[in-house]
């Protein structure tokens, strides 16, 4: 555990109070909410310093650190920590798992109260807007009344995005990392794929599985198609190439192929951690999406946050042209921005694999940005 933040504690903020119930962009109303969350570092005296991490689609709150009797650490711990980008020796570090989530948060697995049953399909349709929303209420719950920086990939990405579009004022840095002003039509496609996958399953059952099986098979297939599209033509050459899982062909429909194995331990394993109606919202959520044609910022003239906008050469789900909409949008209204395409063969998954390129350029970026705020 060098340089790790060391044992974590997955919190539960409860927001219970009728001020509390969040007008969503439907126009429905969703309360009471619990949002599931982590922290890491110290917030300093004048609250200066926190930093909020927002995770992509399958992402949690547990970003950095341990939990006790684990092995495995947080889903960013290489950029979390002691002397790392998100250096909790400076910063105080806040990641929170989205509403619509099945992680710890709110969601369609939550118990409705007016039931006393899952939600099921009666949640409501998020976006990802009702998500910062939520987010919102947790930073003013902890004391903080400006972020020195959101942060986040892909659907993370979007998120900070959208703290700045709504609240503009609470946010000095954004750091949106392989992500795009709205989703794509082949994007939409992908993602409505997996929904198909998931409610053709039978135990799906209009999403009112909860007392009977998930739809194992159908989520399962959703995540495959998913990790197709996070991956490179030439990362998997790498990975997989043709290699065989035996010497030779079995001639069925068994995984020949190490590439079709690596495919069904992926999706095997994501069913067991996650909740096929919360991939049906989220996805949902990150279709309707779109801060393009002026919708980023309703007044760009008291807009003060900074930007560091990053994307990888080899990612072909979030290309980098996206990025690039994202850099004009914010050039055209004069705000502060740098950015950077990072040469690299992991396509999306990149944000997550590329650590010391990302963390030379966070940390430069961070330090200025604290630094001038003193």
């Amino acid at each position: 555990m060098e340089n790790s933040v060391g044992i974590v504690k997955l919190e539960y903020a409860k927001f219970s109070q009728a001020t509390d119930i969040i007008e969503l962009e439907s126009g429905q109303k969703l309360g009471p909410i619990t949002l599931a969350y982590e922290t890491y570092g110290q917030l300093n005296a004048e609250k200066s310093n926190a930093v909020l991490i927002v995770h992509a689609f399958s992402g949690d709150a547990h970003a950095a650190g341990y939990y006790a009797g684990a092995e495995k650490p947080g889903w960013w711990d290489d950029m979390i920590g002691p002397g790392k980008a998100f250096d909790t020796n400076k910063y105080f570090v806040i990641c929170s798992n989205v509403i619509g989530g099945c992680l710890g948060s709110t969601g369609p697995s939550s118990i409705n109260p007016l039931t006393n049953k899952p939600y099921a399909l009666e949640f409501p349709l998020i976006t990802i807007a009702d998500m910062v929303k939520a987010q919102k209420k947790l930073v003013e719950r902890l004391g903080i009344k400006k972020l020195l920086s959101v942060c986040g990939g892909s659907m993370g990405g979007m998120q900070a995005l959208q703290w700045v579009a709504l609240y503009p004022e609470m946010v000095a840095s954004a750091i949106p990392i392989a992500t795009t002003l709205k989703h794509s039509p082949q994007q939409i496609a992908f993602d409505e794929v997996g929904r198909q996958a998931v409610m053709a399953d039978p135990n799906w059952q209009q999403g009112n599985y909860y007392e009977h099986t998930q739809p194992e098979r159908g989520l399962a297939v959703a995540r495959m198609i998913g990790h197709i599209t996070y991956m490179s033509d030439e990362s998997m050459e790498t990975k997989f190439s043709r290699r065989l899982k035996d010497e030779a062909y079995s001639f069925s429909f068994a995984s020949d192929f190490e590439v079709e194995g690596y495919l069904r331990y992926r999706g095997d394993s994501f069913v067991k951690r996650f909740d096929a109606n919360s991939y049906l919202y989220i996805t949902r959520a990150m279709d309707y999406f779109d801060l393009s044609d002026g919708k980023l910022f309703s007044k760009p003239e008291k807009v003060n946050t900074k930007f560091l906008v990053i994307a990888f050469t080899s990612d072909w789900l979030y290309p980098v042209y996206q990025s690039k909409k994202i850099v004009r949008a914010l050039k055209h209204n004069n705000i502060d921005v740098t950015s950077c395409e990072i040469k690299s063969t992991y396509g999306h998954d990149a944000f997550l694999l590329e650590v010391k390129e990302q963390s030379r350029l966070i940390s430069h970026f961070l330090k200025g940005v604290y630094l001038n705020g003193k």
